[in-house]
């Protein structure tokens, strides 16, 4: 099909009824406040398709919050969410009197793309029983990569937008949660260096906090001479003569006792 002409008028195709959970509790634009993700679109494959289904695929990731680039890409397209690129091969075409070149493809990205999937339409049985068979007839894997059958073109772009945005998601949530655990050990290790710092006599949070600020951890604090601590820290002569001893002369260090 040659190139989509920009002076052609398409007709604004109707988002169907069945993904109004992507409008709504899927993806809030509202909320959401800027773009949820990038939808890298393969140009051949874009002039490939009937424009006013091309026109509903922007429509539709218009309406979600996504943003739409056509660029010259293996697969059908990409989309980037949250941090974790999802490829997919989407057959808006079921030949069955010549699928091998599919699965050839398949087999080939499948190896370039971590997280791959590939939607197929299969609006008639005969083109669901063809699919079935050449699956196992070229030696797919199970999940590897996963297939998403579907009955139409709009549900197969519903499900890869889904799947898109799960994916996203899950990334997010997960890199979320490492920043919690890292902040809560974060948070616990401060905890046990004022605990330690404070044992020494003489020396208070504001001590312990100068201390860490200024020279870091208690090895490195061990390390540090009386006049370095005078120096970089607002600590008295005596306290910072009383730091230094009580990592180097055993009467100090073995005194205090840590509660």
């Amino acid at each position: 099909m040659s190139n989509l002409n920009s002076s052609y008028r398409y007709p604004t195709p109707q988002i169907p009824s069945n993904s109004g959970f992507l409008r709504s509790s899927f993806i809030n634009p509202v909320n959401a406040g800027s773009s949820a993700g990038v939808c890298m679109m393969n140009t051949k494959w874009r002039d490939e398709q009937h424009p006013s289904f091309i026109n509903f695929i922007a429509s539709f990731l218009s309406a979600n919050s996504f943003r739409l680039n056509f660029v010259p890409i293996a697969p059908d397209c990409i989309f980037n969410c949250g941090g974790l690129s999802v490829a997919f091969i989407f057959v808006t075409n079921w030949d069955c009197q010549n699928c091998e070149p599919i699965f050839s493809r398949v087999k080939k990205l499948k190896g370039q793309f971590a997280n791959l999937y590939v939607v197929v339409s299969l609006p008639i049985k005969e083109q669901n029983d063809s699919f079935v068979h050449s699956y196992f007839k070229y030696g797919m894997e199970l999940g590897k990569p996963t297939f998403v059958p579907v009955q139409d073109l709009e549900m197969g772009f519903e499900k890869i937008v889904k799947i898109a945005h799960s994916r996203g998601t899950c990334k997010r949530q997960d890199a979320l949660s490492k920043l919690k655990a890292e902040r809560k050990q974060s948070v616990q290790g401060m905890g046990n260096f004022l605990r330690v710092v404070t044992s020494i006599p003489g020396i208070d949070n504001h001590d312990a906090n100068a201390l860490n600020q200024a020279i870091g951890s208690i090895e490195a604090i061990a390390k540090a001479s009386k006049g370095y601590i005078l120096e970089n820290t607002d600590l008295s002569a005596d306290n910072a003569e009383t730091v230094t001893k009580f990592f180097r002369d055993p009467k100090f260090y073995l005194g205090p006792k840590i509660n």
